[in-house]
């Protein structure tokens, strides 16, 4: 099963139209949207192309693609956003994907490390929200983040994840892999 993960667009144009790019080339069997899709945000500049009403309209291509959405809030999405999205946005999702049992959560409301309150051993934690790329384990749990497409920090590259026969990879807008991790170390 592929798995096409993006996260924290902030209303840039830019990162939308890539992001269809990526689907369309790819054929994801899901998208997982982490969220903070329109609103830059308070502590964020503006990203390059922020353009809002366009980005909320040509969100509906998105629902064109021949995959599934699934998408989480992000503490910069606010309900009138949400309102305006084609699709349904949840606070969380749960997906199983080649033997994996995947939390996708924003992640603003989890911690970085565990311990994480009743999350079973060998759950993938699939978060943003710290726009920096992340694939570890960690007491049993396995941390990933695609980073940012638009807004990316702590040095890290535009970018956007696969999860792909149990292995995610997180690749720069070249398509250059940042990095790779697969729980249980193949």
């Amino acid at each position: 099963m592929r798995l096409l993960i993006a996260s924290d667009l902030h209303g840039s144009l830019e990162s939308l139209r890539f992001l269809l790019g990526q689907a369309r080339e790819l054929q994801p069997d899901l998208l997982v949207l982490l969220g903070d899709l329109v609103y830059h945000g308070p502590r964020n500049p503006l990203p390059e192309s922020y353009n809002t009403p366009t980005v909320l309209k040509e969100m509906a291509d998105l629902n064109a693609l021949p995959c599934p959405i699934t998408a989480v809030r992000g503490n910069c999405d606010a309900e009138v956003d949400l309102a305006l999205l084609p699709f349904p946005v949840t606070e969380n999702a749960w997906i199983n994907a080649d033997g994996l049992r995947i939390f996708a959560s924003h992640g603003h409301h989890l911690p970085e490390r565990p311990p994480l309150p009743g999350m079973p051993q060998d759950t993938v934690i699939l978060r943003g929200h710290t726009h920096v790329p992340r694939g570890e384990t960690l007491d049993g749990l396995h941390f990933w983040n695609p980073g940012s497409l638009s807004l990316p920090k702590g040095g890290s590259p535009r970018s956007y994840g696969l999860c792909e026969d149990g292995a995610f990879r997180v690749l720069d807008t070249h398509g250059r892999e940042v990095l790779r991790h697969q729980p249980g170390g193949a």
